[in-house]
């Protein structure tokens, strides 16, 4: 048995983590924060870094840490039920619900729309959207190498282009940035900060850290001291190339503003960036690496979600849930990209507190003794606050006046809880509760041993 492996080991599960956490999101996010932020920029940048890189860390180190073999069984410390809800809830809104239309939307906005006259635009995305998920779905029932092949290739092939862009945004700038726009005009680090959220990224750490540990032990890493700090080594690697892709991309989207105008989603900006450097040879392969990179994504999505629910539901064929998940998530992807992102804001106002508070109960654990106790007084304190945080932004987000009686819970929250009206008032409600139980569970134990 060994704790350390070479630093080459961990730089290649560090890329792989990479390739599975860079999908369409931390392309089209970065850039649209960009775009929208302006000169409060790099306030909004930190922020955005914070959840969009800094919470996956985290995510897959309190995997490594609490030595659950998945997620369900890790959420099953607050209860068995609680923990097919939470995981259930959470392959959904990185699969069909939300990410994995994605795949498909971004691809068609970045790669295909570009050649498709105005007037086509939705039949353009129907027909694109129809060949694209009929691959995942041919692909995610013959899984073989070439997945992981063409995945392979294409992640470090991204990065090439990527940063040859970059580079040219660096040397010659499109144009100057201008002024910040709506929310990011008045706080720039904290709209940063939730647009992280829209990654999901944090989300899918709490899935992908099992395959890293389960990568790392097959190397012979056995102990728990030893696979937490290699995998956070190989974190370190994946979290450094997404940090400076973002940064790189989020400043494509600051100088963009000014020749092509604010665009409603990011994914419109990247094109535009390869047709301004490199004209139609650059549209061209940009199209053709973002489609195939989101193809694998798309295939990856699919088949993670129709795993777990065949074993949740095993009398249901794991061929039957690729089926439905693909057609399903080929429906979801016609309603169009800003349509994706406004629906998801108030699931992941609702999932994101939740995972965040299994998270920090999960490397608390040890001093309360892992008591359930801890675990679901915390866990119901936050899904309070974040349940009414998720009903407000669904209203905002259709536009429509919040109920009667949520607008009383509304405005009892913005007036006793902290950072409510910044998303964040289930932080230190959380906290405090964490901290009293805590304390209670110890004073109990200690009167029991003296006893």
């Amino acid at each position: 048995m060994k704790d350390k492996l070479p630093f080459s080991s961990y730089f290649v599960i560090g890329v792989m983590l990479f390739a599975l956490f860079f999908g369409a999101g931390n392309l089209i996010f970065p850039a649209q924060l960009g775009q929208y932020a302006g000169t409060n920029i790099w306030p909004a940048v930190v922020g955005f870094l914070i959840t969009g890189v800094g919470l996956p860390f985290v995510g897959i180190l309190a995997m490594g840490f609490s030595g659950s073999r998945n997620l369900e069984e890790l959420a099953s410390r607050i209860h068995p039920v609680y923990a097919i809800f939470f995981t259930s809830m959470l392959y959904l809104t990185i699969g069909p619900l939300f990410a994995a239309p994605r795949t498909g939307t971004v691809a068609y906005n970045v790669g295909i729309a570009p050649f498709v006259s105005d007037g086509f635009q939705q039949g353009g995305l129907l027909l694109f959207s129809l060949l694209f998920f009929a691959v995942t779905i041919w692909l995610s029932l013959n899984p073989a190498k070439l997945v992981d092949n063409v995945g392979k290739i294409l992640a470090p092939g991204i990065v090439v282009l990527l940063a040859i862009l970059l580079t040219m945004v660096i040397v010659k700038p499109m144009g100057s940035i201008q002024s910040p726009q709506d929310a990011y005009a008045s706080g720039g680090f904290i709209q940063g900060f939730l647009e992280g959220y829209n990654t999901m990224d944090a989300l899918a750490s709490l899935v992908f850290g099992i395959i890293v540990i389960n990568v790392i032990r097959s190397m012979g890493v056995k102990s728990t001291r030893g696979v937490l700090s290699a995998t956070a080594r190989s974190g370190a690697v994946a979290i450094t190339l997404l940090g400076v892709i973002y940064v790189g991309i989020a400043y494509l989207g600051g100088t963009s503003t000014e020749t092509f105008g604010l665009f409603a989603t990011g994914g419109p900006v990247l094109s535009s960036a390869a047709s301004y450097y490199f004209g139609t040879l650059g549209s061209v392969m940009l199209a053709i690496v973002i489609t195939l990179a989101c193809l694998t994504t798309s295939i990856g999505l699919v088949t993670a979600c129709a795993e777990y629910f065949h074993t949740l539901l095993p009398k249901v064929s794991y061929k039957k849930f690729v089926w439905f998940f693909s057609a399903f998530t080929f429906v979801i992807a016609n309603f169009g990209l800003a349509n994706i992102i406004t629906y998801s804001v108030p699931v992941l106002m609702f999932l994101y507190p939740l995972a965040i508070v299994l998270m920090i109960l999960t490397f608390l654990s040890p001093l309360f003794n892992h008591s359930r106790f801890v675990y679901v007084s915390a866990t119901v304190v936050t899904f309070i606050i974040s349940v009414i945080d998720g009903l407000k932004s669904l209203c905002d987000s259709l536009g429509i006046n919040y109920f009667g009686w949520l607008q009383q819970i509304v405005s009892f929250y913005e007036q006793f809880l902290p950072l409510y009206n910044q998303g964040l008032g289930w932080f230190f409600p959380a906290l405090i509760v964490i901290a009293l139980t805590g304390t209670i569970v110890r004073v109990q134990r200690l009167s029991l041993v003296e006893a």
